[in-house]
């Protein structure tokens, strides 16, 4: 593609000393010849403005035809079809004759399919002189010079849009943790990009006027190390795969000069967990809209399961879960990491990540609520099957002990969040909203236990619904952590609440 804008800007070049040269032959010849070396300007390339320019220089009508008979420009004056024909098969290369009162040529004008040629129509009251017939004949060179240019610039574009469409199928087979199939689409163009067990997400976020730019410039600091993706669902985003320490140290240095530019990244994951990884990035990226360097990665803060016996979390995750193991691999997969994005975001915003329609999510995700019983409607219900789905992220690598795993009796999930370690988290946690006089901790128990409706919380609590948005909105930055935005912030307020025993249990097949 650079060879090819390269010729075209020695073209560029070529011609302009031809139309220049020919502007130096009479005294009035430089100044249409500068005129007409305008349209060869970045700012000024277009078929029909040139066209335009032409009848108004002839002091008549002009007009193009292409190679389909279709008008790319100016008014056609009335032709014979089989002239045309003759001209535009390059059997005659132009022709000129006088009629009714006006003066007509027409032009061959060369496509860059040599194929394919296009017809220029010239028609005015007086005679071509030689002034008017160099004015014709080098803008006949312009046109094709122009369409030649457009060419290759609409090859290019096409070009960068299937490398670009082919970089987010990549994305989306790991996001279902087909990582077999993304790393064979990979090889073809990007060698040993995915050679590797594991990676890190970052999402970088700009204007969406200037994402591509900045995903161009992602690529490059990367060295194509690493897969740069435009976000299907946030126009502001741009997605970066990378194994490697180096790159993401590169990214760091494209936000500091860039203003309205964050960067949010995740912790390693297996590149079958990439949809984690993802997420983890897009909530570190939050963080990063308050800091400084204006980057942050995903916080290892202390998370409600780490508080919690491994062994018998492992075995209320596998019991609640278990439902899906009787699915073929691939569709499990499917359903898990559709349930995943889903529980973190929109069923829009996953759609356009998974690369589905918005049903296909919903009729997802709705399966998996048939088969574990439960009400993805309800936030407990949401909050808890999230935090099975992070325990076996986090337990895929790690061996079970057989033997406990046996042995070892069912334990309820009230049980699991009854510790001192979590009661004493939970404590801490939601207390820091005792500090505000307006009661923000009844407001946020009202409207986690009404799944978010600020509407319904208002009418359980008697005060207007603006008013439940208002705490839970002052609540975020009090607990820091996302609410009104959902996914894995608001589940770890939702699990405080169910530990301490200020909102019912949800019913989960598990929890019988």
């Amino acid at each position: 593609m650079n060879e090819a804008q390269d010729e075209v800007k020695a073209d560029v070049a070529g011609r302009e000393d031809e139309v220049r040269q020919a502007g130096t032959g009479s005294a009035d010849g430089s100044a249409w010849a500068e005129q007409l070396l305008d349209h060869l300007r970045p700012t000024g390339r277009d078929v029909r403005r040139v066209v335009a320019w032409l009848a108004d220089a002839v002091d008549g009508i002009a007009a193009l035809r292409d190679d389909t008979g279709t008008l790319l420009g100016g008014p056609l004056p009335p032709l014979d079809d089989r002239l045309v024909e003759a001209v535009a098969a390059g059997r005659i290369a132009s022709a000129a004759w006088e009629g009714q009162g006006r003066h007509l040529r027409l032009v061959r004008v060369a496509y860059p399919n040599p194929s394919a040629a296009g017809v220029l129509a010239v028609s005015r009251e007086s005679a071509f002189d030689r002034r008017t017939a160099d004015i014709v004949t080098h803008t006949v060179q312009v046109i094709e010079l122009l369409l030649k240019a457009g060419e290759t610039t609409a090859a290019g574009r096409r070009l960068e849009q299937a490398t670009s469409d082919l970089r987010l199928a990549i994305l989306q087979l790991l996001m279902v943790e087909d990582t077999v199939s993304a790393r064979r689409v990979a090889a073809g163009l990007w060698p040993g990009l995915l050679d590797t067990d594991s990676a890190c997400v970052y999402v970088v976020e700009g204007t969406a006027e200037e994402r591509d730019g900045l995903a161009e410039q992602c690529i490059d600091v990367t060295g194509e190390r690493a897969l740069v993706v435009l976000c299907p669902a946030v126009d502001e985003h741009v997605i970066v795969v990378t194994p490697g320490e180096s790159e993401a140290r590169q990214l760091r240095s494209l936000i500091g000069p860039r203003p309205r530019t964050f960067l949010g990244g995740s912790a390693r994951h297996s590149l079958a967990r990439i949809a984690t990884a993802y997420g983890q990035a897009v909530s570190a990226l939050a963080v990063a809209h308050f800091r400084p360097d204006k980057a942050a990665v995903y916080a290892e803060r202390t998370h409600p399961e780490r508080l919690i016996d491994p062994a018998a979390l492992r075995g209320w995750t596998d019991r609640l879960l278990r439902p899906l193991d009787t699915l073929p691999h691939h569709t499990r997969a499917e359903l898990l990491a559709t349930t995943r994005l889903g529980l973190e975001f929109t069923a829009v915003s996953t759609a356009k990540v998974l690369g589905v329609s918005r049903n296909t999510v919903r009729a997802r995700m709705e399966r998996v609520e048939g088969l574990l019983r439960t009400d993805f409607a309800d936030l407990t219900a949401r909050a808890v099957v999230h935090l099975a789905l992070n325990i076996q992220v986090s337990l895929a690598d790690t061996p079970a002990d057989s033997d406990a795993t046996t042995e070892a009796a069912p334990v309820p999930l009230n049980d699991l969040l009854s510790g001192p370690a979590m009661r004493t988290w939970a404590q801490d946690l939601l207390a820091h909203l005792d500090k505000d006089s307006r009661d923000l901790r009844r407001t946020l128990r009202a409207w986690i236990a009404e799944g978010g409706n600020a509407e319904r919380a208002a009418q359980t609590l008697g005060v207007h619904a603006q008013t439940v948005r208002e705490h839970v909105r002052s609540a975020e930055p009090v607990l820091q952590r996302q609410l009104l935005a959902g996914g894995a912030d608001l589940y770890e307020v939702v699990l405080a609440h169910l530990t301490l025993g200020d909102l019912d249990q949800p019913a989960l097949r598990a929890a019988k």
